[in-house]
């Protein structure tokens, strides 16, 4: 991974999700062209299963929309078998697969400008 985590920060695209000063997951994503890139989504082990990971990329979904994108993108890594299933299983289309930055990614797409039913 080469992300400046602390740059990220400071400049406001980390959002967490917790309860006090604790910390159980957080998300990164920002405007990228015409969609919003959903880059990282993370949920502490001792959190999982609580639908938390749900919750913050549904945030990521209601703030694209609330700023007027249609799409969020995403990539994830091909060796990350849970999350080939679980992106379509939230609405992503799988757009391709290549190698990039020594990645074998995958890449997936949601159009989002109509909120999704619960």
């Amino acid at each position: 991974m080469v992300a400046d985590f602390a740059t990220q920060v400071g400049e406001g695209l980390v959002y967490v999700i917790g309860e006090g000063r604790t910390i159980y997951g957080y998300v990164v994503f920002y405007p990228r062209k015409d969609h919003i890139h959903l880059e990282n989504v993370a949920v502490w082990p001792e959190h999982t299963g609580k639908g938390l990971g749900g919750q913050l990329i549904a945030f990521v979904e209601d703030e694209a929309r609330r700023n007027g994108f249609a799409t969020v993108e995403l990539y994830t890594n091909r060796k990350m078998f849970e999350n080939l299933s679980m992106y379509p299983k939230l609405g992503y289309v799988e757009l391709d697969r290549w190698t990039e930055d020594g990645f074998e990614r995958v890449f997936f797409r949601k159009n989002v400008s109509q909120p999704q039913s619960v």
